[in-house]
């Protein structure tokens, strides 16, 4: 097994190692949660703007089969 494969209490796991697309995630998430707080209206429209921005992921795949027509 590769030294990469234990996380850093010694245990097995692929949780451990989320790599670059942790990184974008976060990012992204800070970007859009920006975008539709300067969007909003009121507060209660920010709150939905940031609940938004933790599953944008699921908005985009979904345009994204739309557009494929799947």
């Amino acid at each position: 097994m590769a030294k990469n494969d234990v996380c850093s209490d010694g245990s097995n796991c692929s949780k451990c190692n989320s790599g670059m697309f942790g990184g974008f995630y976060g990012l992204a998430f800070v970007g859009v949660a920006i975008y539709y707080i300067a969007q909003a209206d009121g507060f209660w429209i920010g709150v939905l703007g940031l609940l938004k921005a933790i599953v944008w992921p699921a908005f985009l795949m979904y345009k994204v089969f739309t557009m494929l027509g799947m």
